[in-house]
């Protein structure tokens, strides 16, 4: 079910908006518009920032997609799976992607970003939310050294809990940054089991009932 909502996000996606990004980006610079466009900067520096700033708006909106109720309604689809798996990345409601699109445009135009370097972010930001989806225990030393800089698969496994407060922490998927500094950061090792889905137990079995999980009553 999960490939199933991934394809239909990508046929979806290619034709409302295909390559937005780099449109946006190719725009900008066209008329230097954005932060980078108007500052000399290595471009390891202005790729390194552009991964950083991203990344930034995406704890943003994730954690804006857990404290406005509309936006929870589409969200609520991703936190669905009680399986929590590698294909858990690809489980989201096509509403989710497409109100996400004005916002990120918007910080790849305002930062400037090259588009290179929005592709470079892209590639970076899926691995890495394929990776904090991963069903995997890492040993424990390597866990920890990690989740000073990255989310782990057991950092974003405690976000995936049935609980609160723990469904209200950890957004971030790349950086553990944001969290630890905005107060949203709650540790959690490969040693620790988590029980994941949603606190009220519903669940989307097909691309069906995925779909119209929006239009249910908030209990």
């Amino acid at each position: 079910m999960n490939a199933e909502l991934w394809l239909l996000n990508a046929v979806l996606l290619s034709v409302v908006c295909g390559t937005c990004a780099c449109t946006v980006a190719r725009w900008a610079a066209a008329r230097g518009i954005g932060f980078l466009n108007d500052v000399a900067t290595p471009r390891w520096v202005g790729t390194l920032l552009t991964i950083v700033v991203l990344d930034f708006v995406s704890y943003c909106w994730h954690r804006a997609n857990h404290r406005i109720a509309f936006l929870w309604r589409f969200h609520q689809v991703h936190h669905s799976d009680e399986s929590f798996t590698v294909s858990t990345g690809l489980r989201f409601h096509p509403g989710e992607l497409v109100l996400s699109l004005p916002i990120r445009l918007s910080a790849v135009a305002l930062l400037g970003a090259p588009a290179a370097t929005v592709v470079a972010f892209e590639i970076v930001f899926t691995l890495a939310n394929l990776f904090e989806h991963g069903n995997i225990d890492l040993p424990l030393t390597l866990e920890r050294r990690l989740a000073g800089l990255v989310v782990t698969p057991a950092l974003h496994r405690r976000h995936h809990t049935r609980r609160y407060p723990e469904l209200d922490s950890n957004f971030g998927t790349i950086f553990t940054l944001w969290d630890r500094w905005l107060g949203t950061y709650g540790p959690n090792s490969s040693a620790v089991r988590v029980d994941t889905g949603l606190p009220d137990g519903e669940s989307a079995p097909n691309v069906a009932r995925a779909l119209l999980m929006p239009l249910r009553l908030q209990r």
